[in-house]
């Protein structure tokens, strides 16, 4: 398996001047834990996790040292570390130079990434452009059932699949970070919507595609906020829909 097969394809992204009130409220209000900062040439120049405000000002949680600890460190980490823990936009607390992979990465070198560097979030780039994400969730969710042989896991599931995530593709009410699995014909939606037409609008394309025999719902609807792309004007954060991947046809 490869990183286009079980990414989720609409990716969450905001600009690096933003202000971090703005990615707090886009995360907790998308119920995603990690934002790609995307500059206005479209170019990937960080992410923005919940890892990233366990150290703040505001928390009483920013380092504290002894004057001793402090000339072994350096002034520059000294310094480096405060911008962190009090900066107020985007580009001052994200982490620089994601580690990224491309969309034909096999899982395995995914795994063994994410592991080995504590991940959490890996942009998945085609040429230089972001076009899917993928979580630790991703491998629970779209991972467990092939890699164990669960039963019921079939070539038919695949087609069926592929089929759902056509149905759905570049409508507007399309849930974000929309995760399809399929089981003896038992399609299971995650993701989070935001209004309960736009999960019923989910769920009828997907009781429509071929080869569904039956739909297990477990959208989350977005909170009752209102979209931050209100608030802001459009122009704190982007929405990047990924083109149609041009391997979507090997098989899970």
């Amino acid at each position: 398996m490869r990183a286009h097969q079980i990414m989720s394809r609409r990716v969450i992204a905001i600009r690096p001047e933003a202000s971090i009130a703005d990615a707090i409220k886009v995360m907790l209000a998308q119920h995603i834990s990690g934002l790609p900062v995307i500059d206005a040439a479209g170019k990937l120049v960080g992410i923005i996790c919940e890892s990233d405000f366990l150290r703040r000002a505001e928390l009483d949680t920013e380092h504290t040292r002894n004057r001793l600890l402090t000339v072994l460190l350096g002034a520059d980490r000294v310094a480096r570390e405060f911008v962190k823990e009090h900066g107020r936009k985007v580009e001052q607390v994200m982490t620089r130079d994601p580690a990224t992979v491309k969309e034909d990465t096999p899982l395995a070198e995914i795994a063994d990434l994410m592991e080995r560097r504590h991940l959490n979030h890996v942009p998945v780039m085609r040429d230089d452009r972001v076009v899917g994400i993928i979580t630790r969730s991703d491998f629970l969710s779209a991972v467990a059932g092939p890699l164990t042989g669960a039963p019921g896991y079939s070539e038919d599931d695949n087609q069926t699949r592929r089929a759902v995530l056509a149905a759905m593709a570049g409508m507007p009410w399309q849930p974000v970070g929309l995760n399809v699995s399929v089981r003896d014909g038992l399609v299971t939606l995650r993701g989070v919507v935001k209004s309960d037409n736009a999960r019923r609008a989910a769920v009828v394309a997907c009781e429509n595609a071929l080869g569904v025999r039956g739909v297990d719902d477990r959208l989350c609807l977005q909170s009752t906020r209102p979209d931050p792309e209100d608030d802001y004007g459009g122009g704190d954060f982007v929405s990047l829909q990924a083109e149609p991947s041009t391997l979507d046809d090997e098989p899970l």
